[in-house]
């Protein structure tokens, strides 16, 4: 019986902590309204996931501390004494937990939505010392004082499951906006012969780029770091594709642009869903073991206008091909090409079919392409380069599990893909701008950066080096070969950029134990903690050397100071002028623009 009582005081506090941390859920989402079901469900569904483990934890620690200390634990259904240290820990994990956040998702959050989250962590703070008083005094002169401090733990329970919500506040609706796409020429700009082309690259990394380069072993990237510019860039937390290249597009913070993570989470029995999930606590866990649901961003989710839609109110022409969150295709003076144009099948939806996850699953063409009498030539040109891509290997000694090939190879033969559509509609159009994303660095970092670097895992074996070693430096090789097509391809006076959004580096080990735990063993590379990404510029105007640190939020300040436009003051990111030459300088006078918003 008294492991019993032991067991429903741990029940009890892994109940409380789970409702923590649906404030630290709400504080991070503060358009979700403060309705009974939303709060319900979601406090359920953190007690189905989170609060399990709490009981395991909470109820581990009391046994320990029973079976070590020198007087026998009998503690009553709900004890004071006991729940005094377990809810002081609740309080203070979750409100460090919020701290963490609040600093790490700073650039998602609004000024006020950030104070308001301040103010709950403090109060919870507050009360985490409160109820470790509680316990110590409790600790030290018994139970004399039961009742004085049963009274300081329900009002402080009471103050910190009411008043973080009350600093949050009930929730409000973000206001549908309208954004112009483009259509008429309005603003004036510099006279510029010069295009841009743009290669926007995820999880590169500019430190083995540098490395690579220096032994000869990636040509094209030695001679931009040998004559142009190179410089590491900032990036955003969560450091994921949709939030970061929406970033990168429209020079704003994703608390302007609407795009604050991979996805909307829906928690199960509710209208309403979640945009930022925590750090720091493995939430994405939850969409991986189904207990929340994760709804995709569209085009539709971005607030903000991008550079195509910029430079088309100016009378020019842009070329973006597999940008993420440009599905269903918008208007553009120019051409889009969706990253959802060539759509493999979802690996989870169909495990028994490899041959499937290859497949061109190309969507309507109104919504995956615009204009779309454009559909037909970048079809032919997508499909003509795939049975070369196809035959290129990424390493010199295949896997025995031929599906894994597969499933590695592809984000490879589509990049080939699109780079092939990219060439075929710029002989067409022939673009201002001409920006193409290739993803296949980041999945060859996240799958081979443990064989590539063998000494930060300590459990690669020699045939897994000899395996394995070569396929990230192979496929560095090959945007090395798309970069060098890009340079042979540039006019005299246009601008080459190269671009990662966010880099790559090790998972830690407790990370990599949890991909085992939950069935993904060959995950070794991560871009979670944001390392940074970078910036290569090549060019007649393009001053050489390393530049100064800059962020993503700078890109398209950059490319507009650079094509004569004026940078928005509402843009969070400035113009790397350090870039060019001052001779380009001095001929180009800084503007600005209030914004392109409307």
């Amino acid at each position: 019986m008294r492991y019993l009582r032991m067991f429903s005081n741990a029940v009890l506090a892994a109940l409380l902590g789970a409702v923590y941390l649906s404030v630290l859920f709400l504080q991070l989402n503060p358009t979700v309204p403060l309705y009974p079901t939303i709060l319900a469900s979601l406090a359920v569904t953190l007690a189905l996931s989170y609060g399990v483990h709490f009981v395991v934890v909470f109820y581990a620690l009391i046994v320990l501390r029973q079976m070590i200390a020198n007087e026998a634990l009998s503690p009553g259904w709900v004890s004071l004494r006991l729940l005094s240290w377990l809810l002081a820990a609740d309080a203070a994990g979750v409100a460090t937990l919020m701290w963490f956040n609040l600093r790490s998702y700073a650039p998602m959050l609004s000024l006020e939505t950030s104070r308001r989250m301040a103010a709950g962590a403090a109060i919870l703070t507050a009360c985490a010392f409160t109820f470790l008083g509680v316990a110590l005094a409790h600790y030290s002169f018994g139970r004399r004082k039961g009742r004085l401090g049963a009274s300081f733990v329900g009002l402080a329970l009471a103050v910190s499951l009411v008043l973080p919500l009350v600093a949050r506040g009930p929730g409000k609706l973000q206001p549908l906006v309208s954004r112009p796409l483009d259509i008429d020429a309005i603003i004036s700009r510099a006279s510029v012969g010069g295009r841009v082309v743009l290669i926007v690259l995820d999880g590169g990394s500019l430190d083995f780029v540098s490395t690579a380069a220096l032994e000869g072993r990636l040509p094209s990237f030695g001679k931009i770091l040998d004559s142009g510019a190179a410089m590491h860039l900032a990036t955003i937390r969560p450091t994921q594709p949709d939030p970061v290249w929406t970033t990168v597009a429209t020079g704003k913070l994703p608390a302007r642009t609407g795009v604050r993570s991979a996805a909307r989470y829906r928690v199960p029995a509710t209208a309403d869903s979640l945009e930022l999930l925590p750090d720091n606590c493995f939430a994405h866990g939850l969409v991986h073991f189904g207990f929340i649901s994760a709804i995709p961003h569209t085009s539709a989710s971005v607030r903000a206008r991008p550079i195509w839609s910029i430079l088309g109110s100016a009378g020019l022409t842009s070329g973006v091909v597999n940008w993420p969150l440009t599905y269903p295709a918008q208007p553009v003076r120019g051409y889009l090409v969706s990253d959802q144009f060539y759509r493999p099948g979802a690996a989870s939806l169909e495990p028994d079919d490899p041959g499937r996850e290859l497949e061109n699953a190309v969507r309507s063409t109104a919504l995956s392409i615009q204009p779309p009498e454009l559909f037909d030539a970048a079809r032919a040109a997508g499909d003509a380069a795939r049975p070369e891509a196809e035959a290129t290997p990424l390493a010199q000694h295949s896997s025995s599990d031929p599906r894994r090939d597969l499933l590695q190879a592809q984000p490879f033969i589509t990049d080939r893909m699109y780079e092939q559509v990219a060439r075929a509609l710029q002989e067409r159009v022939r673009p201002d701008l001409s920006a193409v994303r290739y993803r296949g660095l980041d999945v060859a970092g996240h799958r081979f950066l443990r064989y590539a670097m063998p000494r930060d895992f300590g459990d690669v074996s020699p045939e897994e080096r000899r395996r394995y070693g070569q396929v990230l430096e192979n496929a560095y090789a090959r945007v090395d070969g798309i970069v060098g097509r890009a340079l042979a391809a540039l006019g005299p006076d246009d601008l080459l950029l190269v671009v990662s959004g966010f880099g790559m580096e090790p998972l830690t080990v407790g990370k990599r134990m949890l991909e085992r735990y939950i069935g993904d063993p060959d995950l070794s590379g991560s871009h979670e903690d944001a390392p940074d990404g970078f910036m290569l510029a090549f060019g007649v105007a393009v001053a050489p050397g390393r530049k100064p640190r800059a962020s993503v939020v700078d890109v398209v300040p950059t490319i507009l100071y650079f094509m004569g436009l004026p940078v928005a003051h509402d843009m969070d990111g400035y113009a790397v002028t350090e870039v060019f030459r001052r001779e380009f300088r001095d001929n180009r006078p800084m503007a600005f623009i209030q914004t392109y918003e409307r």
